[in-house]
């Protein structure tokens, strides 16, 4: 009885064995030993009986029908799966495209110098050249010409070059010269990086911050100013109108350390 008992399930009138054919099939039956006792089966349609093949067997009452044929265990290792990390067959279709890697960051940009250009020279009458206060227009009633105040940022903002500008501040502080009640200034794109012998080359223009004397502020510049700066087409800020008024003074690096710093905020792909 070993042969079929660890194998079998049994309900009401019905049994599952297993046994051993002794005769192929014929006329739709053949002789099975189940449990050492050979008995007439049914086989079912279709299915190919042969001598000495293991057989699965239902039992209805006391009749008995060969539902499979037990296939012998393989002969050879069946073939592992591909491991999951090999690509899939080629296609023909071209592959996507990775998605970029996008990095983002601030630089601060400190002003290399802060200078003052009137009556065809740089001015040296308060603070050294290189770190006077930034001026705008004429002192009401001076013999001396207009002031051009600028900042200059040498080479610092070009070391994002490739990199897009998404948004560009500047430190600005007024001083005492001019009206106390709120001014702008005239905000210019300068050509240079450095202080030039001569006049600062100017270009595009923006209205700066409205300040009463003594006030500071962080104002937000136009993203292309930053992007100019990034690129190397311009390399200062200055202030400058082509009227005397309004005469204002802003804070160079002699009067505050923060005076006319630039923070550009950028992202690059790669």
């Amino acid at each position: 009885m070993a042969d079929f008992a660890d194998t079998r399930t049994s309900t009401a009138g019905l049994g599952m064995l297993r046994g051993t054919a002794q005769t192929a099939a014929a006329s739709g039956a053949c002789l099975v030993t189940v449990g050492g006792i050979t008995v007439t089966a049914r086989v079912v349609t279709g299915l190919t009986v042969t001598v000495g093949a293991t057989l699965l067997l239902a039992r209805f009452g006391s009749t008995y029908y060969v539902t499979a044929v037990v296939p012998p265990a393989p002969t050879a290792t069946p073939t592992p799966p591909p491991p999951t990390d090999t690509p899939p067959p080629a296609t023909g279709d071209t592959p996507p495209s990775p998605k970029p890697t996008v990095t983002t960051g601030t630089l601060t940009c400190v002003p290399t110098a802060t200078s003052c250009y009137r009556d065809g020279s740089w001015r040296s009458d308060g603070d050294p050249v290189g770190s006077f206060d930034l001026f705008q227009g004429r002192y009401s009633g001076s013999s001396y010409g207009r002031n051009t105040g600028a900042a200059f940022y040498g080479s610092k903002p070009h070391t994002l070059s490739g990199a897009t500008c998404t948004k560009a501040t500047l430190k600005v502080k007024r001083l005492s010269a001019g009206d106390y009640s709120a001014q702008s200034a005239t905000l210019r794109l300068i050509s240079q990086t450095s202080r030039p012998s001569g006049a600062p080359t100017l270009n595009e223009s923006t209205s700066g911050p409205a300040l009463k004397i003594g006030d500071s502020t962080t104002f937000t510049l136009p993203t292309s100013w930053g992007q100019a700066l990034i690129d190397g087409t311009r390399g200062g800020i200055g202030i400058s109108i082509s009227s005397d008024a309004p005469y204002i003074q802003l804070a160079g690096r002699g009067s505050w350390s923060a005076a006319m710093t630039v923070t550009l905020s950028w992202r690059r792909s790669s």
